[in-house]
Protein backbone atom coordinates (compact mmCIF):
# COMPACT_ATOMS: atom_id res chain seq x y z
CA UNK A 1 0.00 0.00 0.00
CA UNK A 2 1.66 3.37 -1.24
CA UNK A 3 2.05 5.93 1.68
CA UNK A 4 0.67 9.34 1.52
CA UNK A 5 2.52 11.53 3.64
CA UNK A 6 3.48 14.87 3.50
CA UNK A 7 7.57 14.93 4.36
CA UNK A 8 8.74 17.87 6.22
CA UNK A 9 8.99 21.50 4.44
CA UNK A 10 12.56 21.71 2.60
CA UNK A 11 12.15 25.98 2.73
CA UNK A 12 9.75 28.25 3.53
CA UNK A 13 9.28 31.90 2.45
CA UNK A 14 8.19 33.92 5.69
CA UNK A 15 9.46 37.71 4.36
CA UNK A 16 6.70 36.35 1.86
CA UNK A 17 4.10 36.89 4.89
CA UNK A 18 5.71 40.33 5.69
CA UNK A 19 5.83 41.46 2.23
CA UNK A 20 2.79 40.52 0.61
CA UNK A 21 -0.79 39.63 1.39
CA UNK A 22 -1.27 36.54 0.09
CA UNK A 23 -4.33 35.06 -1.60
CA UNK A 24 -5.35 32.49 -3.02
CA UNK A 25 -3.00 29.22 -3.42
CA UNK A 26 -2.15 26.67 -5.80
CA UNK A 27 0.22 23.42 -5.32
CA UNK A 28 2.90 22.74 -8.24
CA UNK A 29 5.05 20.01 -9.34
CA UNK A 30 8.52 22.04 -10.08
CA UNK A 31 11.03 20.32 -12.82
CA UNK A 32 14.34 20.21 -11.89
CA UNK A 33 17.93 18.72 -13.40
CA UNK A 34 20.80 16.68 -12.15
CA UNK A 35 21.47 16.82 -8.91
CA UNK A 36 18.81 19.63 -7.99
CA UNK A 37 16.52 16.71 -6.07
CA UNK A 38 19.48 15.03 -3.73
CA UNK A 39 20.73 18.67 -3.05
CA UNK A 40 16.79 19.63 -1.95
CA UNK A 41 16.62 16.01 -0.21
CA UNK A 42 19.90 17.79 1.92
CA UNK A 43 17.29 20.17 2.97
CA UNK A 44 18.88 22.70 1.27
CA UNK A 45 17.38 25.34 -0.42
CA UNK A 46 15.95 29.36 -0.25
CA UNK A 47 12.75 30.59 -1.52
CA UNK A 48 13.57 34.53 -0.10
CA UNK A 49 13.44 36.59 -3.47
CA UNK A 50 11.43 34.30 -5.93
CA UNK A 51 8.93 34.74 -8.07
CA UNK A 52 7.25 33.44 -10.73
CA UNK A 53 5.95 34.79 -14.13
CA UNK A 54 3.76 33.13 -16.87
CA UNK A 55 5.54 33.21 -19.94
CA UNK A 56 3.80 31.64 -23.10
CA UNK A 57 1.31 29.63 -21.11
CA UNK A 58 3.42 28.19 -19.08
CA UNK A 59 4.49 29.27 -15.47
CA UNK A 60 8.26 29.78 -14.51
CA UNK A 61 9.86 30.07 -11.33
CA UNK A 62 12.74 32.73 -11.03
CA UNK A 63 15.08 33.64 -8.12
CA UNK A 64 14.55 30.13 -5.93
CA UNK A 65 18.17 28.84 -5.08
CA UNK A 66 18.88 25.51 -4.96
CA UNK A 67 22.30 25.14 -4.18
CA UNK A 68 24.67 22.85 -6.19
CA UNK A 69 25.26 19.38 -4.52
CA UNK A 70 28.59 18.83 -3.54
CA UNK A 71 29.13 15.18 -4.14
CA UNK A 72 27.60 15.72 -8.14
CA UNK A 73 30.03 15.59 -10.62
CA UNK A 74 29.08 16.65 -14.06
CA UNK A 75 25.07 17.68 -13.31
CA UNK A 76 25.27 20.95 -11.50
CA UNK A 77 23.52 23.07 -13.06
CA UNK A 78 22.90 27.21 -12.36
CA UNK A 79 21.52 27.57 -8.30
CA UNK A 80 19.80 30.24 -9.40
CA UNK A 81 18.55 29.25 -13.08
CA UNK A 82 14.52 29.54 -14.01
CA UNK A 83 12.69 26.14 -13.63
CA UNK A 84 9.55 25.21 -15.45
CA UNK A 85 6.66 24.67 -12.67
CA UNK A 86 3.92 21.83 -14.02
CA UNK A 87 -0.08 22.77 -13.22
CA UNK A 88 -3.29 22.27 -14.83
CA UNK A 89 -3.73 24.38 -18.26
CA UNK A 90 -7.53 25.83 -16.69
CA UNK A 91 -5.06 26.49 -13.77
CA UNK A 92 -2.81 28.32 -15.25
CA UNK A 93 -5.14 30.46 -17.14
CA UNK A 94 -6.70 31.40 -14.52
CA UNK A 95 -3.15 32.59 -12.88
CA UNK A 96 -2.34 34.45 -16.19
CA UNK A 97 -5.56 36.31 -15.80
CA UNK A 98 -5.91 37.34 -12.36
CA UNK A 99 -2.58 38.83 -12.47
CA UNK A 100 -3.15 40.35 -15.64
CA UNK A 101 -6.46 41.87 -14.66
CA UNK A 102 -5.88 42.91 -10.73
CA UNK A 103 -1.63 43.27 -11.26
CA UNK A 104 -0.74 40.62 -7.90
CA UNK A 105 2.61 38.34 -8.23
CA UNK A 106 2.64 34.81 -8.24
CA UNK A 107 5.30 34.19 -5.00
CA UNK A 108 6.62 30.88 -3.59
CA UNK A 109 5.62 30.08 0.11
CA UNK A 110 6.63 26.57 0.61
CA UNK A 111 9.13 23.86 -0.85
CA UNK A 112 8.36 20.23 0.21
CA UNK A 113 7.94 16.65 -0.88
CA UNK A 114 4.83 15.23 -1.29
CA UNK A 115 5.05 11.11 -1.97
CA UNK A 116 8.67 11.81 -3.08
CA UNK A 117 7.76 14.24 -5.68
CA UNK A 118 8.91 17.96 -4.91
CA UNK A 119 5.66 20.15 -4.72
CA UNK A 120 5.99 24.12 -4.62
CA UNK A 121 3.03 26.38 -3.63
CA UNK A 122 2.51 29.22 -5.29
CA UNK A 123 0.02 31.94 -4.57
CA UNK A 124 -1.07 35.29 -5.52
CA UNK A 125 0.28 38.17 -3.44
CA UNK A 126 -0.20 41.84 -3.51
CA UNK A 127 2.41 43.92 -2.17
CA UNK A 128 2.18 45.56 1.38
CA UNK A 129 2.56 49.21 2.10
CA UNK A 130 4.94 50.00 4.59
CA UNK A 131 2.14 51.19 7.15
CA UNK A 132 0.71 47.85 6.58
CA UNK A 133 3.23 46.07 7.91
CA UNK A 134 3.95 48.22 10.76
CA UNK A 135 0.22 48.01 11.45
CA UNK A 136 0.57 43.90 11.49
CA UNK A 137 3.54 43.71 13.68
CA UNK A 138 2.29 45.94 16.04
CA UNK A 139 -1.22 43.71 16.26
CA UNK A 140 1.04 40.45 16.39
CA UNK A 141 3.01 42.11 19.50
CA UNK A 142 -0.35 43.21 21.24
CA UNK A 143 -1.53 39.59 20.64
CA UNK A 144 1.60 37.80 21.86
CA UNK A 145 1.46 40.45 24.71
CA UNK A 146 -2.29 39.36 25.56
CA UNK A 147 -1.28 35.67 25.42
CA UNK A 148 1.01 36.42 28.63
CA UNK A 149 -1.03 38.43 30.69
CA UNK A 150 -3.49 35.18 30.39
CA UNK A 151 -0.99 32.73 30.90
CA UNK A 152 0.43 34.69 34.27
CA UNK A 153 -3.25 35.08 35.49
CA UNK A 154 -4.13 31.60 34.91
CA UNK A 155 0.00 30.24 36.93
CA UNK A 156 -1.53 32.86 39.65
CA UNK A 157 0.98 35.56 39.28
CA UNK A 158 -0.69 39.33 39.33
CA UNK A 159 1.65 41.26 37.04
Amino acid sequence: MKKHEVDPVIARNRKAAHDYQLGESWEAGIVLQGAEVKALRAGRASLVGGFAVVEDREIWLHGVHIPQYSQARWFNDGSRRKRKLLLHRAQIDKIERKVNESGLTIVPVTLYFKDGRAKVEIALARGKKTWDKRYALAEREASREAERAVSRRLKGRPD
